[in-house]
């Protein structure tokens, strides 16, 4: 394995994607600095590393992520709200964090001087399209603030790099989905919440008709990406997406055989938020960094669910017991 001498900075790393991105980076050598605020991240999801340091800060104090921002060659900045749902019932608190904090992150990379800023994008600033499969240059028409926040951070990405020059590339993930993610919080996917319901032998619920369909993909391909996008010198936008779609039901069906529990769903009134159909184009993510994701759903779905009762039967070995 080469050793790398680059000093990433990873803001949101005690989270969900950022942990999976942590630890990959470290196996490739890199020294990784870690900025969290610890709302949704947990300090349990990052190894015990040398060459990794944890800094407890906020994106939205321009004074923290100066303070991360020292001595890196790169940034890797992942912190979020992510709540779609979240963003149409609090847009201002959305914004705080997702405008004004990733502007935080973007100013202080550019003072740094750092060599790449790699930042989460989504698949939301595309909105309901029926360009399908959809391409980074379709239109964008975001449904809910969290899109238009995305969309947002991409205008100043690029106003960035033209004022400073400041090298970024903004990555459009699509439904990312794996171990880590937890099902019982507001930031969860569809697949955690199905599988969590499954395991505990409750009716899976499903918003509206279950036709909706969506293009998913697993967070270790999510990490690949990260660190692909760090150390290429392409810069601008690009979609991480499998290129495949699959509607909810059928997605219920393969939990269902994968759980064995094949409990009715509940249905419930479809969110106005929701986007109905859902799937990337893959062209621009090969192109530019000659990238393909390896797992494929049925491949992600099994490790997802052994993480799952690997992790139920620690919880439960963990209770004390009452006398």
């Amino acid at each position: 394995m080469t050793k790398l001498k680059e000093h990433v900075l990873v803001t949101g790393g005690a989270g969900f994607i950022g942990s999976h991105s942590v630890e990959l980076l470290l196996q490739q050598g890199f020294t990784v600095r870690v900025l969290d605020n610890l709302s949704n991240g947990h300090l349990d999801n990052l190894p015990l590393h040398p060459r990794l340091e944890f800094m407890r800060g906020d994106i939205r104090h321009s004074d923290d992520v100066k303070a991360a921002m020292q001595g890196v060659s790169h940034c890797l900045h992942l912190a979020a709200q992510v709540s779609v749902n979240s963003s149409v019932e609090d847009p201002v608190s959305s914004a705080t964090h997702n405008i004004l904090g990733a502007l935080n992150v973007m100013h202080e990379a550019a003072q740094a001087q750092v060599t790449k800023l790699v930042y989460a994008s989504s698949a939301a600033v595309y909105g309901d399209s029926d360009q399908l499969p959809l391409q980074e240059d379709c239109a964008s028409q975001p449904l809910s603030p969290y899109g238009l926040e995305k969309w947002v951070d991409e205008r100043y990405a690029t106003l960035l790099q033209s004022l400073h020059g400041l090298p970024s590339m903004g990555l459009r993930y699509f439904n990312v989905y794996g171990p880590r993610q937890d099902p019982r919080s507001p930031y969860a996917g569809v697949i955690a919440r199905f599988l969590d319901r499954l395991l505990d032998r409750q009716e899976p619920i499903i918003f509206g008709d279950g036709l909706q369909s969506r293009d998913f993909v697993y967070v270790g391909d999510i990490a690949r990406a990260n660190v692909t996008a760090l150390l290429s010198p392409r810069c601008g936008v690009c979609n991480v997406t499998t290129g495949k779609s699959i509607s909810l039901l059928e997605l219920l069906e393969h939990l269902r055989h994968l759980t064995k529990c094949h409990l009715p769903a509940r249905h419930m009134p479809a969110k106005a938020e929701d986007i109905r159909h859902s799937c990337g184009d893959a062209q621009r993510l090969f192109e530019w960094l000659a990238f393909e994701p390896q797992w494929s759903l049925q491949q992600g779905l099994v490790e997802l669910i052994k993480h799952q009762r690997q992790s139920d039967v620690a919880r439960v070995t963990a209770m004390p017991i009452n006398a």
